[in-house]
């Protein structure tokens, strides 16, 4: 009996590489914590360098600081709204793995070789996805309400951003202003 459907593919495949590039691999996995297999799929999962246009210098400065650990970048701000102003900078979210220490070292790293688009400086804001159960954060309700995604690995970051918008939304969360200057507060 001939069946004409198309076969499935398994998602199984055999990849002839290098003995000193496999060893590389199983040594930079084994560092990492994971299997060969997960490695070798979170590096395959991370932007590549062809990315093109300032949104692709930004990602790819991202990747290069965080590598495997990048979550998701997002522009935001006055830039991503449209406003930005001849002395506007780009408000870039790097969002990254909880094991990636959030301090001075990171954003000086980032500063050694500055990224700019279109003559305004990109200024990362290097954060962790929020803990499960912890309070909703004025800069997530800033990000989701403007935010363009440009990376997101899993769509962790864009499933949490519909969250916060949906809070927003209901009511929950609730954007006040005084002497100009924005911020969010839970409704009670």
């Amino acid at each position: 009996m001939n069946d004409s459907r198309p076969e499935q593919p398994s998602g199984r495949f055999v990849l002839r590489l290098d003995p000193g590039l496999h060893a590389a691999l199983r040594q930079a996995a084994r560092a990492y914590g994971s299997s060969l297999n997960e490695y070798c799929a979170r590096r395959l999962a991370l932007p590549v360098a062809g990315l093109v246009g300032p949104a692709g210098v930004g990602v790819a400065r991202a990747a290069a600081l965080a590598g495997e650990s990048l979550l998701g970048v997002v522009a935001f701000g006055s830039w991503a709204r449209g406003e930005a102003g001849v002395r506007s900078d780009v408000d870039l979210l790097v969002v990254v793995e909880r094991r990636v220490e959030i301090g001075r070292r990171l954003y000086q790293q980032w500063d050694e070789a500055p990224v700019s688009w279109n003559g305004h400086r990109v200024e990362p804001h290097f954060v962790h996805l929020p803990e499960h159960g912890a309070r909703l954060s004025g800069l997530w309700a800033e990000v989701a309400t403007d935010g363009l995604v440009l990376f997101d690995r899993g769509l962790v970051v864009s499933r949490l951003l519909v969250a916060y918008r949906h809070e927003i939304m209901t009511g929950r969360l609730v954007r006040r202003t005084v002497h100009g200057q924005t911020y969010w507060v839970e409704a009670a």
